[in-house]
């Protein structure tokens, strides 16, 4: 069966997609077209790059995340305080480039680069414009905002940008054909879950089957606050949790697969292997319920 998947955004936690996906493709679904936001949009790429699950699996079993966290210098991870002066310059204490590079890596592998080397409407990005207050789809919206060709635009370039927490990853500042400076951040700061992507004047073409990090009613954890970094973080993930509601609210739950990790932390780069399975587990079991009741 093909469907379009959605897979919303959720740091580290993302892993359980995984496990959500092997059961997936175990019982025959499969992606005619993907969308997400942040460390959704990676899953996305991958899928609509041809990746197995069980390729994206030796993947991420493999991949040390940690290598993501690229500081400045030397001197900022030896004195402390310079991040904060790195912070205040550069609006994200890393830089992301890893990021970019790794997924650049794994698409060129599959002989993609840019969004015109896949199926038109094969895949989208959710990114965040502050200087504009909007959100932006690539490659959708590339030639409206900023007059340029989205199609031959860079998928990993795209994902980079989509999965730039504030505070935490440097924004990428966007000079298109405008001439304008554009601040880009990560797309959940606006849209965490674009399941509207599939559904909004589009004529229904196959069912959609949503994959989103959270419970049905997010409980937002309580954390401690005890600095301005935290406070940013802190702000970020409540307006994570809190944006989409109201959509998903209007939107039949049968279509969203939630998937529970409460208990692990969004930014926690530095999991271990078994805190891996432990997502990919849950992902699985999360599947397996979701999937016995589906109605599409």
């Amino acid at each position: 069966m093909k469907v379009d998947g959605v897979f919303s955004g959720g740091g580290v936690k993302s892993l359980a997609f995984i496990g959500a996906l092997e059961v997936a493709e175990e019982q025959g679904i499969r992606f005619e077209r993907t969308a997400g936001t942040s460390a959704g949009a990676i899953m996305a790429a991958l899928l609509a790059a041809g990746y197995s699950t069980k390729e994206i699996k030796h993947l991420f079993l493999d991949l040390d995340m940690g290598y993501f966290l690229q500081e400045p210098t030397g001197i900022g991870r030896a004195l402390p305080f310079l991040k904060w002066l790195t912070l205040y310059f550069s609006l994200g204490l890393y830089k992301g480039n890893r990021l970019e590079a790794w997924m650049k890596e794994k698409l060129l592998a599959k002989g993609i680069y840019r969004f015109s080397d896949l199926k038109p409407n094969t895949l989208k990005i959710v990114a965040s414009d502050l200087s504009l207050g909007k959100i932006v789809v690539f490659p959708d919206d590339l030639e409206r905002l900023y007059n340029l060709d989205g199609n031959h635009y860079s998928i990993a370039r795209a994902v980079r940008i989509s999965a730039s927490i504030p505070f935490f990853f440097r924004p990428v500042k966007f000079l298109g054909q405008t001439k304008r400076k554009n601040v880009l951040v990560d797309g959940g700061l606006l849209s965490n879950f674009p399941i509207w992507l599939f559904k909004d004047g589009e004529k229904k073409k196959r069912p959609i089957l949503g994959m989103k990090i959270s419970s049905l009613y997010d409980r937002i954890p309580a954390r401690e606050v005890n600095g301005a970094i935290d406070m940013f973080y802190a702000l970020f993930t409540t307006m994570m949790q809190a944006h989409d509601a109201r959509y998903i609210s209007k939107t039949t739950s049968d279509q969203i697969m939630f998937i529970n990790t409460e208990e692990i932390e969004a930014t926690d780069f530095h999991i271990d292997l078994e805190t891996k399975k432990r997502l990919i587990d849950i992902g699985q079991r999360s599947a397996e319920k979701y999937l016995k009741r589906w109605t599409y």
